[in-house]
Formats: structure tokens, sequence, C-alpha cells
């Protein structure tokens, strides 16, 4: 007899819809779905056949929800279930391998594994690395006059890993978006994503917030305390 826990929630058609939707914010209802989906072993057979269909970079077709299911799966400690994961899809939803400039495996790991504060110093790093690369010149930080050398891949890449492996909310492109929902005011900007404590910029590292729980792009920083020019630039890259 089946219980009602192994019963499948959805038909795999139903499953598949779900997978398709372009979230951009991972919600408690969806979350939920995929939770009761992943306790079934043809829903997860369903899920994990379809996040490999969209693991080619090329096409750009890595959904936020690909993230999450990759670190529940991660979670179960279900060395099966992982060990078919990592035959099919070895270095995360993405494959970061086939990029050109660098290679961005490190990060995406501390991304699944939610190391988020290790995570933000290597996204430093690579920005840096990048353009160290095409300026020949070492950096430790970046200004504004180096953000043309980071080409828009790499930045792309940088952005989608920080936001597949937070349910969509850490990332550029949500700071821009939030930026931008507050008329380009920056005081506003860093007050919405909670980089200020009593009207003043927090103190690195101690008083930022390293977890998932972390309210909606507070994570990566980037230059925090370094003004508002290369953050600018940076923005201006951000057309997705």
């Amino acid at each position: 007899m089946t219980t009602k826990k192994n019963k499948l929630p959805c038909t795999e058609e139903q499953i598949v819809t779900i997978l398709r939707k372009n979230c951009s914010i991972i919600t408690c209802e969806i979350e939920q779905v995929i939770d009761e989906i992943l306790l079934n072993k043809q829903g997860r057979e369903i899920i994990i056949n379809e996040i490999i269909k969209r693991s080619n970079l090329k096409n750009n077709n890595t959904q936020i929800i690909d993230g999450l299911i990759y670190q529940k799966i991660i979670e179960t400690n279900n060395t099966q279930i992982i060990e078919k994961l990592i035959q099919k899809l070895p270095n995360g939803a993405i494959d970061s391998t086939k990029l050109k400039h660098i290679n961005y495996q490190k990060l995406q790991s501390l991304l699944i594994n939610k190391e988020f504060e290790e995570a933000d110093k290597l996204t430093q790093k690579c920005l840096c690395e990048i353009v160290e690369r095409k300026t020949k010149n070492e950096k430790n930080w970046l200004y504004f006059t180096d953000i043309q050398f980071i080409p828009k891949d790499d930045l792309f890449i940088l952005d989608l890993l920080w936001k597949i492996y937070s349910k969509g909310k850490f990332g550029f492109s949500i700071q821009k978006k939030i930026w931008i929902n507050n008329n380009k005011e920056w005081d506003k900007l860093w007050e919405k994503i909670y980089w200020l404590k009593e009207g003043k910029m927090k103190r690195y590292p101690q008083e930022f917030m390293w977890t998932i729980d972390a309210p909606e792009g507070h994570l990566p920083l980037f230059n925090q305390l370094r003004g508002t020019q290369t953050l600018y630039y940076l923005f201006n890259n951000i057309n997705w």
C-alpha cells in the first residue's frame, strides 16, 4: 500500500511545468512543492533529468529553481541519490568549467553549501583576477575604470551563481533592481539591503548577515566601503 508520504504529488507533466517556470524568486509554496516531489523516487528522477537538460551554459537555461533542487538533493545525505546527481552534474547546476576566462567551480561549491561569507570573498577575488588578466596590474579592489575590463559573460555567471543558490535573493542584478525601484538613490538601496546600522555603513564582516535568511539583495558585497561610482558602472553593465 502506498503511503501518503510516498505518493507522487504531481504528474510528470505538472512537475516539468513547475520546473520550467522561470521563477525570479522561490516562494515558500514552490519550495514546499519541490520538497514533496523529492520525497518520491519517481519525482526525483523527473527533476534530475529536467535540470540536466538545462545545464548547458551556452543556452543560459539554468534557472533559479535548478540551484535550489541541487542544494536540496545534496542536503538529503542520501548517498545513492547524491551519487546519481553527481554522476550527471558533477560540478553543480552549472558547468562552470566551460567558461573561458576563470574557473568558477570553487565559488559554485561554496554557494551550494551556503558558505556565503567565503563565497563573497572569492567573488571579489574573481573580479580582481579578471581585471588583472586584462590589465596586467595587481588588484586588491576595483575602481570604476576597471569595470570595462570585466566581460559580460563573467559578470552574468557570477550573478547567476549567486541567484540560483540563494532562491533568487542574492546577486548584483537583484541589487540593481532594488536600486532602480528606489529611484536610483544609494542611501535607499543601502537601507533596503540592510547595509546600514543606525544610519552608518555596517562593519565588515561581523555586522553583515551570511545566511540564506539575509534580506533580499544583502549579498554579495561589492566595494561597499569605497563609494558608489564603481557599483554604478557595474550596474550599467547588467542588462539581463
